[in-house]
């Protein structure tokens, strides 16, 4: 007998042969198997990311990334920063409290440990450079033992440096026994940031500023290599302004912030020394910057609490691996809040975005947890910008390439993305922006005029050159403004939205124009509907099995409209905030019936983010 074709439709037309029961059964059992096997491969995809703080990296620094998600490359390169990858097999070195560590580093050999003591300070500018190797780092760290830190992997908090709590933060850690000075705090005093070497890592430090002193920014990895600020605190003096915490810039490369607690950066309007305070940032010089890690920290600046880009660069930042970490400002900086408080000089804060992009390649941001960004100042309030720039046309190399956004959680914000290609002052364009996968995000508790902003989940600003490639799969947004507002003048190539559930206002259209004049590809088609503006921006385009909640608006066939959350099957939608934002799969509890959306992705999976996974991953990040 010749044998028969694997494939269910060819065997239901064999069960018509004299070997009706043997196919029978063949058939049963093939397509048992392949639902089997298409069942795993959905669990496959919607698997949660890991949560490891070496998940993307074995020892020697052997990348883990994979090649790509979606249209966007992942990083190349990576730093593996477990303690048994930074080995100090020299001597201990103990340094009392205000000696000269400088001057300790430069006589220490490399691999030696600097015991700082607990509780200890040391004024800092210039911590030298030192050539070490990668199996011979200098640890810089309190004399606290082990026992008494948190352990290895885990963040700390203030209360290692006897703090408590802060106001208006999340309640964070304490250690056995309650809050102590278990840290060595480094006194900066330099105005462009204490510079820290090459091959060296801080464990249980306390950064801060002389209250006296005109600092602009704590710590600078400039013309550094291989530096891990471990379990660390920056903070600037009381009261005093201090835009940046640490500053990434001009040939830093192997950088890591990881386990740390980087709080009370902000820079204030009219009078201000500076306008963009942020936690983390840089990217910007003549000398290359790559493979930089940033995992598992409390992250809090008025500006933004990480930024790439924006200042004059001949260079782009590259690999950079952005992890589990909690990007937040305290209500207590926004005007009108309950028990609002205005900086020492009485004007306001600055406030813009939680993560902004405006040079850089190859980005995972991963499993992080944004809130509280609103406008009032420049902009209005997006949580995540990707916007490559020429600063002031002094960047003309400047692009955004290969962006990978997953897993993430954004609340409490006037918009969450704001993707741009737009021009300097001057007319400079940047060099390019395209190749980004955004999948996987909860969005809710968006605002709109009490926060300075429009509630938007997606705005494009285009003018040169055009964006490209955006692909945007598996996200659940609830947002009282627009869906997608576009400014561009011509057409943008490969973008799509797909398998995603949304909630949208119902004061405009849902895919509507964000200005740009009557030629604007949006404003001249918005009257013609949601798919003609698509068709007028977008070519190729998909939008497609995307549940959406409107209450007005026409949007292309193949997506599901509904009027209302009971309609869409979400249990407990109100006021664009949803406890559990996850699909009715039967009538029950909170649910009339069963959700349109359930199995109805182009993968087979419930149309939406990946609750579950979002959840996993960022399980301790708050």
């Amino acid at each position: 007998m010749a044998p028969l074709p694997l494939h269910p439709a060819s065997c239901v037309r064999a069960v018509k042969t004299s070997f009706m029961k043997r196919c029978q059964l063949f058939c049963r059992l093939f397509c048992l198997a392949f639902a089997l096997v298409a069942a795993l491969a959905v669990q496959a995809l919607a698997e949660a990311p890991p949560t490891g703080e070496n998940a993307y990296c074995g020892k020697a620094n052997v990348a883990r990334f994979g090649a790509k998600d979606g249209v966007a490359e992942l990083p190349k390169t990576c730093y593996y920063t477990a303690l048994d990858g930074t080995p100090s097999p020299g001597k201990p070195i103990r340094v009392a409290g205000s000696s000269n560590l400088a001057g300790a580093i430069a006589d220490a050999k490399c691999g030696d440990t600097l015991l700082l003591a607990a509780g200890g300070s040391y004024d800092v500018k210039e911590l030298p450079a030192k050539k070490c190797d990668d199996q011979h780092y200098i640890t810089v760290r309190t004399d606290t033992p082990d026992s008494q830190l948190p352990p290895e992997g885990t963040r700390i908090s203030p209360a290692w440096a006897g703090v408590a709590s802060l106001p208006g933060r999340p309640a964070f850690a304490q250690p056995s026994g309650g809050p102590r000075k278990l840290m060595a705090t480094l006194v900066v005093r330099r105005p462009s940031g204490a510079t820290v070497g090459d091959h060296i890592r801080f464990i249980g430090i306390e950064w801060t500023t002389a209250p006296d002193a005109n600092v602009a920014r704590i710590a600078s990895a400039e013309h550094s290599d291989h530096v891990i600020f471990d379990r660390n605190w920056f903070h600037p003096a009381e009261g005093v302004e201090v835009g940046h915490g640490l500053g990434i810039n001009q040939g830093s490369n192997t950088i890591a912030v990881i386990n740390s607690y980087i709080s009370g950066m902000y820079c204030v309007a009219g009078t201000g020394k500076c306008t963009d305070a942020t936690a983390v940032g840089g990217g910007s010089g003549d000398e290359p910057i790559s493979t930089l890690k940033i995992y598992n920290n409390f992250l809090e600046s008025a500006g933004q609490q990480i930024m790439f880009g924006g200042s004059a660069s001949t260079i782009n930042p590259s690999d950079i691996e952005i992890r589990r970490n909690h990007l937040f400002r305290p209500m207590l900086w926004k005007e009108g809040e309950p028990g609002y408080t205005p900086s020492a000089s009485g004007k306001p804060f600055v406030v813009k975005n939680n993560f902004e992009l405006k040079n850089g390649i190859r980005v995972l941001f991963e499993a992080n947890l944004l809130e509280n960004t609103w406008g009032g100042f420049s902009q209005t309030g997006y949580s995540i910008l990707i916007t490559p720039k020429n600063q002031s046309g002094r960047c003309p190399v400047c692009r955004v390439n290969d962006v990978t956004v997953r897993y993430d959680r954004i609340r409490n914000v006037a918009g969450a993305l704001q993707i741009a290609n737009a021009l300097a002052r001057g007319g400079a364009s940047a060099a390019d922006g395209g190749r980004y996968s955004i999948h996987d995000i909860f969005v809710d508790g968006l605002h709109e005029r009490d926060f300075k902003g429009g509630g938007t989940f997606l705005i494009f600003v285009v003018e040169k050159p055009p964006v490209h490639d955006v692909q945007i799969d598996h996200v659940t947004a609830f947002v009282p403004g627009v869906l997608m507002a576009i400014l561009a003048h011509e057409k943008m190539p490969n973008f799509s939205l797909t398998n995603s559930v949304f909630s949208v206002g119902g004061r405009r259209e849902p895919i509507a124009s964000a200005g740009g004049g009557p030629e604007a590809c949006a404003s001249k088609n918005q009257v013609l509907g949601g798919e003609a503006v698509l068709a007028a921006c977008f070519e190729p385009y998909k939008f497609d099995r995307n549940l959406i909640i409107a209450g007005r608006g026409s949007f292309p066939k193949g997506n599901i409209v509904v009027g209302s959350p009971e309609a869409a099957g979400i249990r407990d939608l109100k006021d664009n905030i949803s406890k559990d934002p996850r699909l009715c799969h039967a009538k029950g509890s909170g649910c009339s019936k069963a959700s349109p959306g359930v199995g109805a992705g182009s993968d087979g999976r419930d149309l939406g983010a990946d609750i579950d996974g979002v959840e996993a991953a960022i399980a301790g990040v708050e």
